[in-house]
Formats: structure tokens, sequence, C-alpha cells
């Protein structure tokens, strides 16, 4: 089975860093450290790391589960989603729809370029 990397470069210029995804070939530009860490912030790799251990069975399992509420939490998987990290399953259970976040990657890698 093959892995699924997601690379992240971070091109270190005046005043900024410059994150480029290369499978999504898409530029990000970011320029404060701050932003960096909202991707890669501790409660996102806490939620990451629930998604993969305890594989809940939607967004609302997962909040209950790490002990957040909702709304902060739904954030956060935008976020994850919207770079590729995390991706959602469909699922019915009676009337009730539910998204189940799945990690949707098996290695993030990010190099770091300071020329």
């Amino acid at each position: 089975m093959k892995l699924k990397t997601k690379t992240i470069n971070l091109y270190i210029t005046p005043g900024s860093f410059y994150f480029l995804f290369r499978r999504a070939q898409e530029g990000y530009d970011f320029n404060e450290l701050s932003e960096l860490r909202q991707l890669l912030s501790n409660e996102k790799a806490k939620l990451l790391n629930i998604i993969k251990s305890k594989s809940p069975e939607s967004m609302y399992h997962l909040a209950k589960l790490s002990g957040r509420d909702f709304k902060s939490v739904k954030k956060d998987l935008a976020v994850l989603k919207r770079f590729g990290l995390i991706d959602f399953e469909h699922k019915e259970k009676g009337k009730r729809k539910m998204l189940k976040p799945v990690i949707s990657i098996d290695k993030l890698q990010v190099n770091i370029d300071f020329t």
C-alpha cells in the first residue's frame, strides 16, 4: 500500500513565510509566524490524533472526545480540510446525516528553505 504524503515547503523571504503545497499546486503567503502556528497548532494536532486513534463517528463526537465546543472544532476541521489533511465521509444514522472526519494523509512533511 502506497503512503499518502502531503509536503509543505516553507520559503523564508524578507518579512514573510511562503508555503507551497506540491500536490495542490496552490501557494499560501504567510506574513507572520502566528499564521503558520494557526495551521500547525496544538489543538489541531490533538484533533488529528483523536481522529486517527479513536475514529469518531461525527464532528460532534470528535468535539466531545476532545473536550472542546463544537463550533471551535468545526472551524479547526475546516482549516485542516482546506489544507488537505482530512476529508469527510458522509454517514447516515436514521434520518440524521453526519460528517465523519477521516485522516487523508499518512505523513506530513514540512521543508524549510532559508535560501
